[in-house]
């Protein structure tokens, strides 16, 4: 059965059907899907273990960041398909959430979905600790032989020095995964979508996962840290960020190593193995100077 084919069968269309691939998953596959009522996102994907997606939690928490007023709302949910309602709008750019208004509602976005997304919570969902991430990531590495295996020993080390600076931690539930291509702006409000890693985590995961991706300046990231916790950022917290922001990129280097051995999407890995590598390596030098 072809992925269109599986889509035809879901049991909420009504009328005739168009659907379109849609790009940009790069865990699992997107399509734009008319009907003679709507349009809709229908997000093809099983449980991929390897990278700890469990597509339980993924509709929890889509479920729950609808309730909170933060992703759009769930059409149908069955297992290996997700039906989400379409949003019109564009999709954020690193140099989008680089200017001020949008970066600012991207984090009132942010703080609103860790604050509000426990209050409407169903049953069980995950917690996502980025060093267990990196960890086992390496471990995956390791028996797939793979030919990053002689940077493994150092990034390890490098990752247990930033577990121990963030020490201990406040706990919300986060997105784990703010790539500028996960919020979507309608030209009146933005929209945070794809809950593939969602989970109880930091809130500096976030927060440094988007400073990354984004290509924020040291400037911009100390007016983050500000609107966020509404103080100036002091040097403890401000060091405690910067391991944790260090942290998020490596676990996106090491998610690409993985996936270079083990996706079937037609995606260009390596390429980003190496731009995120870089990014990595930037930002736990400026963790060391902090």
């Amino acid at each position: 059965m072809t992925h269109q084919d599986r889509i035809l069968r879901l049991p909420i269309w009504q009328g005739g059907v168009q659907i379109a691939p849609l790009g940009g998953g790069i865990t699992n596959l997107n399509f734009l899907v008319q009907d003679a009522a709507r349009r809709a996102v229908v997000r093809i994907g099983d449980d991929i273990p390897i990278h700890q997606i469990m597509r339980f939690n993924e509709l929890s928490a889509s479920t729950a960041a609808h309730a909170a007023g933060v992703s759009p709302a769930v059409l149908h949910a069955e297992p290996g398909a997700l039906v989400i309602d379409f949003v019109e709008g564009r999709t954020m750019t690193a140099a989008d959430l680089r200017q001020p208004a949008l970066l600012g509602q991207a984090l009132d976005l942010i703080a609103r979905a860790h604050r509000e997304i426990p209050r409407h919570l169903r049953g069980p969902v995950l917690t996502f600790w980025v060093f267990h991430v990196i960890r086992d990531y390496a471990a995956t590495l390791c028996d797939a032989a793979s030919p990053h295996l002689p940077f493994l020993p150092e990034l390890l080390d490098q990752a247990a020095a930033l577990e121990a600076a963030v020490g201990p931690i406040d706990l919300v539930f986060g997105h784990n995964d703010l790539l500028p291509g996960n919020f979507l702006h309608d030209g009146t409000r933005m929209w945070l979508i794809d809950w593939d890693y969602a989970g109880f985590n930091s809130p500096l995961f976030d927060l440094g996962g988007l400073a990354a991706n984004s290509g924020l300046s040291p400037d911009q990231e100390t007016d983050m840290l500000a609107r966020y916790f509404g103080r100036a950022p002091d040097a403890v917290l401000l060091r405690r960020y910067l391991a944790m922001k260090a942290a998020a990129a490596l676990r996106e280097t090491l998610w690409s190593m993985v996936s270079e051995h083990h996706s079937t999407l037609d995606f260009d890995y390596a390429t980003y193995t190496a731009t995120n590598l870089s990014t990595y390596r930037t930002a736990y030098d400026t963790f060391r100077q902090a």
